[in-house]
């Protein structure tokens, strides 16, 4: 972290915060035992609070927004001269934290304009960036910052992954792979530089690379947080991919589902498994249960729409309808009189694709195109990645082929593979969708006969 955005007096301070700052930056699982370490030298340290906070935030739950402006608070009320940065650092936790993600971010461009080697705004500013679909911004605002980096620099390899992952949702493979494997090059327990690697594997279709690549670094990983449990999900959406689904199962019970847990990104890699596995008609058994347990204690949640949507699709495959009505009219709600960027999110794009998730569970296909066509260039709006978002995309396709709108299903097919050519989904779903437009010419001109 640039030592400029920290008062801290104490040298012995800023080195322990340093050393925090380098275990979020790495995703390391201790990173809060270590910030325990830094209240327990310097209680009153302002970069320690904020950084405190942003953790709470990144959890992305209602619940702990709570703990995110408690920790402002402290950071507000400790009596001390804070620098430029760490008022600008305060800045952004607060607007963050009353829903604001786009002037967050706003914040973190100012803070890292003058402090470009802030690994901790870059961090979060990536992360909110994502949510907000912001691919380019992301990838800009690595660009702007990458040329006061040296590779003698500590954190150099993390700045690299964050580019890496940036240029990867901007669709510059090439690049991505390269800066990826620079800063595994570094550290090869750098698990998120090894996840853009990961998604430029998905993107081109090159599932055997995928694999091997996410099998041979996963043992790095055993220090690190929930997110090696996402590159198992990666590791899934391959052998999806290649229709190994005994693999992908016993993936899912061993890995990605091992432990009931409550983190979002959990849930959500496992809601997308389970409903990717369904459509490509493999019982899942009873796997749903546990999850919909889950997601009922988060109805009013509403931290990020790309969750709500997993929740409510886990409430939806065990029916239960009861649940479903309370979730969809508490989204109703959000969107109608909620504050911050995730309300608009959801009034734009979140409302229509709840509704689609609910009828495309109950067969009522033409529902769901209906519902998402109008809006499916804005899906991005809800965040997180290609690859997960595309859990959206599957289901407008397969609902369009399954309702019979045929031609709408080829047409989105079309544009899929013109992107993804080597996407094996998109040529087995196109194969079948135009034989049966083949079918349905033939017993047209049958009957005209």
């Amino acid at each position: 972290m640039n030592p400029q955005s920290s008062g801290t007096t104490s040298e012995e301070t800023r080195a322990l915060l340093d050393d925090v700052v380098m275990a979020y930056a790495g995703a390391r699982r201790d990173t809060r035992d270590r910030l325990a370490t830094v209240f327990a030298a310097d209680p009153g340290c302002v970069m320690a609070h904020c950084l405190d906070g942003y953790l709470f935030m990144l959890a992305s739950k209602r619940d702990t927004v709570t703990h995110a402006r408690q920790a402002l608070a402290r950071a507000e009320s400790g009596g001390r001269v804070m620098t430029p940065a760490e008022r600008l650092h305060c800045t952004a936790l607060d607007t963050w934290s009353r829903g604001d993600m786009r002037s967050a971010a706003g914040v973190w461009d100012t803070l890292l304009d003058e402090h470009p080697r802030d690994l901790v705004a870059l961090k979060v500013s990536q992360f909110v960036l994502s949510y907000l679909g912001e691919s380019e911004r992301m990838r800009d605002r690595v660009a702007r910052v990458l040329p006061s980096w040296t590779e003698d620099m500590p954190g150099y390899g993390y700045v690299l992954g964050c580019y890496a992952y940036a240029l990867e949702e901007s669709g510059d493979y090439a690049r991505a792979e390269e800066m990826g494997r620079r800063a595994v090059a570094i550290d090869k327990a750098d698990i998120w530089a090894a996840h853009a690697v990961a998604h430029v594997a998905e993107m081109q279709g090159r599932l055997g690379d995928g694999i091997d690549w996410i099998s041979t670094l996963a043992p790095e990983w055993n220090g690190c947080t929930n997110f090696a449990l996402h590159l198992k999900w990666h590791e899934s959406l391959y052998h999806l991919e290649l229709e190994q689904f005994p693999n992908v199962l016993a993936l899912y019970d061993r890995e990605v589902r091992a432990e009931s847990t409550d983190e979002y990104l959990d849930v959500a890699n496992a809601v997308s498994l389970l409903w990717r596995l369904e459509q490509a008609n493999v019982d899942v058994g009873p796997r749903w249960r546990e999850l919909a347990g889950r997601a009922t204690s988060h109805l009013d949640d509403h931290a990020l729409v790309f969750v709500d949507l997993h929740y409510l699709m886990a409430l939806a495959a065990v029916d239960d309808t009861k649940a479903v009505a309370e979730f969809l009219a508490s989204c109703e709600r959000f969107a109608a009189t909620g504050q911050g960027t995730e309300a608009e999110v959801m009034a734009d794009v979140g409302l229509p694709l709840a509704q689609a998730v609910v009828a495309h569970r109950t067969g009522d296909y033409s529902t769901v195109v209906d519902r998402l066509m109008p809006v499916r260039r804005r899906i991005r709006r809800i965040g997180a990645s290609h690859a997960q978002r595309d859990l959206f995309d599957q289901l407008l396709i397969d609902a369009a082929w399954r309702g019979g709108r045929l031609a709408e299903a080829d047409e989105l097919l079309g544009e899929r593979l013109a992107w993804r050519p080597r996407n094996r989904w998109g040529i087995r779903h196109q194969q079948a969708v135009r034989e049966a437009r083949g079918a349905a010419v033939r017993s047209h001109d049958r009957h005209a006969d």
